[in-house]
């Protein structure tokens, strides 16, 4: 029972500091959240917790902030996920339904995770080595030239123009695009890779037949196009606007993370590996890899098909942050965005 009630008096700290960003006192917390249980009652409780290590009290006079390590106990200690209103739902799903590509997805994703949170929101491209073969495609644009479409699962398009030496008739155009979706469709970039490079005529005989030279650089173009890697390191960032909230921490929490927003390397191991999709890491304080941005709390989780995580998305902000609300908000984008991603 004395567990029991002190989690809840720590839990009541916790949304009270985040909500007033003041220190939180004993009566406040009777008269706001109904304990059921006295002053004098809560305040052996907050020195319980505060001698374990829970909270803190920042000023002789004041009342207690959490810890790190109390903000842990009470992400920890979440039964459920704050789920989001209806009018949330509502407004995610408009809002991301009308990207036309991924460039569009990526960055209205990132718009809308920083609204919704009120904090920066970070989203990384997916990468290109962990994507598939969605479809390829041959376009004859002339006699001898041709469009080469390459489309991944991560929605990205690439697209190369071809010279041939001689026309390509379009029974041998057909045959080419026939064994080059047999051998690519479905496959991750690197057996892809592979099972193109495959086709391409070794032996004098058969590379002297028709059709074998248009082989040959089709298969060049898309091989360059899969192995090109601009996205890998790419990340989007929204809402560093929202820092000017955290004033008061601005030398602690606030310098170090607009120095951070600068160097995507930094943002892309901020994030971490991308996890699976619907599983939301919350990493609090020094939990992170900077001692600099020990004052920094990190909500993300990883986005893509099922069995396979594309990238990450998530929001960096100052420890004092609402957990709940973060964690569902970045939990639903995930899911709209992996839904754009299945269906485009």
């Amino acid at each position: 029972m004395q567990e029991d009630r002190r989690l809840a008096v720590l839990r009541a700290i916790v949304e009270d500091y985040v909500s007033t960003e003041e220190p939180v006192g004993s009566k406040a917390l009777v008269e706001r959240h109904g304990l059921g249980v006295s002053p004098a009652t809560v305040r052996n409780d907050m020195a319980v917790l505060e001698e374990e290590g829970y909270i803190t009290q920042p000023h002789t006079s004041a009342g207690r902030v959490p810890t790190d390590k109390g903000y842990r106990l009470f992400v920890d200690r979440l039964t459920t996920v704050k789920p989001l209103s209806s009018a949330e739902k509502r407004a995610i799903s408009s809002f991301l339904d009308g990207a036309v590509d991924l460039d569009d997805v990526v960055q209205r994703s990132v718009r809308l995770l920083s609204q919704l949170t009120r904090q920066v929101a970070v989203v990384q491209y997916p990468t290109l080595s962990s994507s598939t073969v969605r479809h390829v495609e041959l376009v004859a644009l002339a006699p001898e030239r041709l469009l080469v479409v390459l489309i991944l699962s991560t929605g990205r398009v690439e697209q190369r123009l071809v010279e041939l030496a001689a026309p390509l008739a379009d029974d041998d155009l057909a045959g080419l695009r026939s064994r080059l979706l047999l051998v690519a469709t479905g496959q991750r970039i690197a057996d892809a890779v592979a099972g193109l490079r495959g086709i391409v005529p070794v032996d004098p005989a058969a590379a002297a037949q028709p059709g074998a030279e248009a082989t040959g650089a089709v298969v060049e173009a898309l091989c360059e196009a899969m192995s090109d890697h601009r996205s890998d390191h790419r990340v989007a960032v929204g809402g560093a606007a929202n820092l000017a909230r955290y004033g008061d921490s601005f030398d602690s929490a606030v310098r170090p993370l607009l120095e951070a927003l600068e160097e995507h390397v930094v943002l892309l191991k901020l994030l971490g590996e991308a996890g699976s999709s619907g599983m939301v890491t919350v990493r609090i304080g020094a939990e992170g890899p900077y001692e600099e941005l020990a004052s920094t709390s990190v909500v993300s989780t990883g986005y893509g098909p099922e069995d396979q995580s594309l990238a990450a998305l998530g929001i960096v902000g100052p420890t004092r942050m609402d957990y709940p609300g973060t964690m569902a908000a970045v939990r639903a984008v995930a899911r709209y965005v992996t839904r754009i991603l299945d269906e485009a």
